[in-house]
């Protein structure tokens, strides 16, 4: 019996296709292939922002096409073997899933696990410690010892999430109107996400679906960070 796709994974990779099967998320998706609930739609050799991507997915349409997508980076590797089961599950109490977050928002946050001043690396500091977060990461240290930021349990409402995962209903975002902002081109583009969500009465937290990220480096306080910052505050007016 053919099993239709329910969940529609979208990412986008500088890599080629070959290259991006070794990529974290490509060697997670080939582990995940046993699951014919789970398919993929990967932007390869992409230049263009994320948030154009993710929109590309929004308005496919057919009978075929999964409700369900999951954004993601290339550079996430899934380590939940229950991957689509989790995903359902957290979809049955929020609009949008993310796996951390922060419970509040404060004005001028520029960062969903903290706080900075004036885009001033020195004057950062994390809400862990306040309990305004949730969730968990799976991490790996420059000498490649393996962790975890934890920042809290879940699941937990949210006011942001963090973009590196973001399960939600197609439908749902379609009748509300709500789309990535193609100015964002990749920093940014989830926290504008999630005001705009936020905005329309959507419901986002977090829910203990286990990955772990790969990345090098988040890039923040970079010309490139600080220039969307003030184009986000200039939107937002905080």
């Amino acid at each position: 019996m053919t099993v239709k796709p329910l969940i529609r994974v979208v990412t986008a990779t500088r890599l080629h296709e070959a290259e991006f099967k070794r990529s974290p998320l490509g060697q997670s998706l080939l582990r995940l292939s046993f699951d014919k609930r789970i398919c993929s739609a990967a932007a390869f050799q992409n230049r263009a922002g994320l948030s154009e991507v993710f929109n590309r997915a929004l308005i496919l349409a057919g009978d075929d096409e999964p409700d369900i997508l999951v954004f993601c980076h290339d550079d996430v590797r899934i380590d939940d073997i229950y991957f689509a089961n989790h995903v359902l599950e957290g979809l049955q109490h929020f609009d949008v899933v993310g796996v951390a977050g922060a419970k509040t928002r404060q004005s001028n946050q520029l960062v969903w696990a903290g706080l900075v001043e004036n885009c001033d690396p020195s004057t950062f500091h994390s809400l862990i410690h306040t309990g305004a977060l949730s969730g968990g990461v799976g991490s790996i240290s420059a000498d490649g010892a393996r962790g975890v930021d934890f920042f809290g349990l879940p699941p937990a409402e949210c006011e942001l999430l963090d973009g590196v995962f973001l399960a939600t209903r197609r439908s749902t975002l379609v009748k509300n109107g709500i789309y990535f902002d193609q100015n964002f081109k990749f920093h940014f583009y989830d926290l504008d996400f999630c005001r705009n969500a936020r905005a329309k009465g959507l419901r986002l937290g977090t829910w203990p679906i286990s990955i772990t990220h790969e990345y090098t480096s988040a890039g923040y306080f970079s010309t490139e960070w600080r220039e969307a910052a003030q184009q986000y505050l200039a939107k937002w007016g905080e």
